[in-house]
């Protein structure tokens, strides 16, 4: 069907939202086919704005392009009989089939996972939920701060109040996960023939990107706090305002420190700043020291002497920053697409890249997120003809 390592599968997708829609969508730019099922009024986030684009009438949303690209829409409802049976000539033909219902939902609507496998053995189905498909709480709804919060995340981030992540980062680890175990169950059907189900949540999802904050806790008995700029466990490591703009550092070795020092013209040895548990207790005093020293210069110039140090650091850009950055064309990180009816748009391209190939997700041609059933047709008109 098209470029990439997984140009030979054949995904449905019909997830709705965010954590589902990114799952389908990694895997898409990966070259697969993924047909997005939409109910008549479509996904969710065809109405999350503003910012839209487009005139009345053909009016899209920024939201449902950022997690739909390289896919194709099919609009079913899934409580007509003859709809049902598209979905289910369509199970017949794929490799995988993601969805994000409550709970119960895909038994009622008459797709359970045994009547998937009856339609295809080899069908690897993958289920994100809230909270898990089973235990105490299985049948609640999830979304992305709910999860975040409940997950704990939150209550590590920020300065003065918990606060939430500025992407809906419970919704994107979720999807992650999701495709990850996917690839691992294509690779287990590679041996035995068989599909299985794959199973994640939002809530596992943000266990398991609790890192070193989880083990304070389940190991060292410690419940971590906000931790604000600066990393709570290494310092310096955060970010320092100056006279123009914030700059960030990470000394992550006793090497580092003694080269920012070098840098700065201190005493790396000097009592209560000589080894990083040190500078972690005095961490407060250590942040003073270093923004009295830069609040004299602008960011450019502090910049440039610890890049001269060999000192990690970098500055807060913001996205129209990012998106101009060479380094983030040179990684293929922009792609330009033709839209449907919008015409030229440019999207983030995927993270992943192979070997010297300049594209991401080793696909040079990469479609635009479609207009709601823009290939409806034509898949029917497939389904009925193959």
């Amino acid at each position: 069907m098209g470029e990439g390592p997984l140009s030979d599968l054949l995904v449905i997708d019909l997830t709705r939202a965010l954590a589902g829609p990114h799952a389908g969508m990694m895997l898409g730019d990966l070259g697969a086919r993924v047909i997005k099922v939409e109910a008549p009024a479509g996904d969710d986030t065809r109405g999350w704005g503003p910012p839209f684009v487009g005139e009345e009438g053909e009016r899209e949303s920024t939201y449902f392009m950022a997690a739909n690209r390289n896919k194709e829409s099919l609009v079913l409802d899934l409580k007509d009989e003859a709809d049902r049976e598209v979905l289910a000539r369509l199970v017949e033909r794929a490799d995988v089939l993601m969805e994000n219902f409550r709970v119960g939902v895909m038994d009622r609507l008459g797709f359970s996972v045994e009547r998937l496998h009856e339609l295809n053995p080899g069908l690897v189905i993958m289920s994100i939920t809230g909270f898990g498909h089973d235990g105490p709480e299985a049948l609640r709804a999830g979304y992305d701060q709910i999860a975040q919060g409940e997950g704990g995340l939150m209550s590590i981030t920020g300065t003065e109040q918990p606060t939430k992540v500025g992407v809906p980062i419970a919704d994107l680890i979720a999807g992650m996960n999701g495709a990850f175990g996917v690839l691992a169950a294509l690779h287990e059907r590679s041996r035995t023939g068989r599909g299985r189900v794959v199973r994640t949540s939002l809530l596992a999802g943000m266990i398991g990107v609790h890192a070193f904050q989880g083990t304070r806790w389940t190991v060292a008995g410690e419940v971590p706090g906000l931790a604000g700029d600066h990393h709570p466990s290494i310092a310096p490591y955060g970010m320092f305002t100056t006279q123009t703009a914030p700059v960030q550092i990470a000394c992550g070795s006793e090497n580092l420190w003694r080269a920012l020092c070098a840098a700065l013209g201190w005493d790396p040895t000097e009592p209560g700043f000589a080894t990083n548990p040190e500078r972690v207790a005095n961490r407060d005093a250590l942040v003073a020291r270093i923004e009295g020293l830069f609040a004299d210069r602008p960011a450019e110039h502090w910049l440039a002497v610890l890049a001269e140090a060999g000192v990690p650091s970098g500055k807060v850009r913001t996205m129209d920053d990012v998106y101009g950055w060479e380094q983030v064309l040179s990684q293929g990180l922009l792609l330009t697409v033709q839209h449907a009816t919008q015409g030229e748009l440019r999207l983030p391209g995927s993270p992943i890249r192979f070997d010297d190939d300049p594209w991401s997700g080793g696909r040079s041609e990469h479609l635009a997120p479609p207009t709601l059933d823009q290939h409806g047709p034509a898949i029917r008109e497939w389904l009925a003809t193959d």
